[in-house]
């Protein structure tokens, strides 16, 4: 889950994480983003932090997401109060796993997306952690307030932060300072010790690599980044390669592939909601989701590869036929591919993988195949399964 692009407003003065100083002194560019001053690159460049983290690890400050707890007196309550609000299954989920969802409309648009995790303890029973995009913060827990039931309430949490570890050498940078962390399984957390540090450590993140999230206290956030970055496998990744990435990965950006014109199922984020939930519903938007699960939606999510070295932009048309068809929500220049890649909205009858379609840029029409995503393999961290 990643924020949308910048929505401020010139007059409000730009916020900072805890981070900001370190940025500035590795030379980070700082740019605003969803009403933050945020890095957007290093002076290595975009190129070479998304290589870098594809091939060892790559640090990133994620402190601008919302972080907060729903906090109720028992797990189904609190659980259930979700799931008035989102599609996915709570109430089944374990004790410390984690789970992506989306906050949805009435007409089944999608408000957000975000991530929620059942805490470990025992002792936090009927709490869930929830993250949410930077850009939508604000109206996320507004309207999270405005629809819990009395007996639930949310804490949001201003005084953390949050860091990204992603890439193939995360668990053993990891394990150095925190070695528990190692033996999580994708989407799995616990509270955890970074050097004595308490964290709360996820085994997830939004590049398609194997990583971690780090939920820290602001004020200890600066000594885990000096710590973290002292590896030689780590550098500091900006915005700018973050995106590039969770592209490759096939990832949606709230604002831009999913908004409140789209819905879970036009996305292609049908696995988020499981089977108890489809039959149930009674979650925002629960008519047109069962419906376009059982009829189809009006049009769908796909990845597409273009020929040549142009990159398509969010905005520009698709085209079949000379007939337009669809648009791309999102688009660049797939480092890991040497290859122009996209995503975008077209008809189910065009979305089949080696359909050719047109990308309109800058009036010319460039060749396009469907592509099944992700684009790049992911490798996240999931445990075997034995038998015995």
């Amino acid at each position: 889950m990643a924020s949308s692009s910048d929505s401020h407003s010139e007059s409000e003065p730009l916020l900072e994480t805890p981070l900001a100083a370190a940025h500035v002194a590795l030379g980070a560019r700082m740019v605003p983003f969803a009403g933050y001053l945020m890095p957007v690159q290093y002076p290595e460049g975009i190129l070479a932090e998304h290589n870098w983290t594809r091939t060892n690890a790559g640090l990133f400050d994620v402190s601008h997401m919302g972080q907060a707890l729903l906090v109720g007196p028992d797990h189904e309550t609190t659980a259930r109060a979700l799931e008035a609000l989102a599609p996915a299954d709570f109430v089944n989920l374990a004790p410390g796993r984690q789970r992506y969802s989306q906050l949805t409309a009435d007409d089944g648009g999608i408000r957000d997306d975000f991530m929620a995790t059942r805490p470990a303890d025992p002792s936090a029973d009927g709490t869930l952690i929830l993250v949410v995009n930077a850009a939508c913060k604000g109206a996320d827990f507004a309207h999270i307030e405005a629809n819990l039931p009395a007996t639930v309430k949310l804490v949001q949490r201003p005084e953390r932060a949050l860091l990204a570890l992603q890439g193939p050498e995360a668990a053993a940078v990891m394990a150095r300072h925190c070695p528990e962390a190692a033996d999580l399984d994708f989407m799995t957390a616990l509270p955890l010790a970074f050097d004595g540090v308490p964290v709360e450590v996820s085994r997830s993140g939004y590049t398609g690599e194997d990583g971690y999230e780090i939920s820290v206290a602001a004020e200890d956030a600066p000594a885990l980044w000096a710590a973290l970055l002292a590896e030689p496998e780590v550098k500091a990744i900006g915005l700018g390669a973050r995106d590039s990435l969770r592209l490759e990965a096939g990832l949606c950006l709230y604002g831009h592939d999913i908004d409140l014109t789209t819905s879970p199922i036009e996305a292609a984020l049908n696995w988020s909601i499981q089977k108890r939930r489809r039959v149930e519903g009674g979650f925002p938007g629960a008519a047109r989701v069962q419906h376009e699960l059982a009829e189809g939606p009006a049009r769908v999510r796909v990845g597409l590869k273009l020929e040549g070295r142009a990159p398509a932009r969010e905005g520009a048309e698709i085209a079949s036929g000379g007939e337009i068809v669809g648009r791309v929500t999102s688009g660049g220049f797939a480092p890991t591919l040497q290859a122009p890649i996209a995503m975008g909205y077209v008809p189910p009858a065009l979305s089949a993988p080696g359909t050719s379609l047109d990308i309109m840029v800058r009036g010319k029409a460039l060749p396009a195949v469907v592509t099944a995503l992700p684009f790049v393999p992911t490798r996240y961290a999931r445990k075997q399964k034995t038998g015995g």
